[in-house]
């Protein structure tokens, strides 16, 4: 860690122990709203996943060998990568033929993707 990050981390706490019941009363029950969720983000943590799901983003649909020259793999790989977001419900895919083309399963995925990119801009 860079020295900068150290000195701002060690002044990111509370001095003192307190917090407020009401909200702690309301709020921790909603948190277990998320279990589940973490899925969604440890598949698209993945380099190569978050590259063919962007890619996704950018093209409604693509063709398996489309993604692996995309992404600059081979199909066996781009097809792994792709099977694992549909199994997580985050692409979906249809078959045309010997064909296979893959989307993005619907708009929520898009616009995640689409904001993380945006977010990772703004620096």
């Amino acid at each position: 860690m860079s020295e900068e990050i150290l000195k701002s981390s060690t002044k990111d706490t509370c001095d003192t122990f307190c917090f407020d019941e009401q909200k702690v009363e309301r709020l921790q029950p909603q948190i277990e709203e998320v279990e589940g969720v973490e899925l969604i983000f440890k598949a698209l943590s993945d380099a190569t996943r978050l590259k063919i799901a962007y890619a996704l983003t950018l093209d409604k649909e693509l063709c398996v060998c489309d993604v692996a020259n995309i992404i600059g793999s081979t199909t066996a790989t781009a097809s792994h990568h792709l099977r694992l977001l549909r199994n997580m419900r985050l692409a979906k895919y249809r078959k045309e033929g010997k064909l296979v083309f893959y989307s993005l399963a619907d708009e929520h995925v898009h616009q995640l993707v689409s904001i993380a990119m945006i977010h990772s801009k703004e620096g």
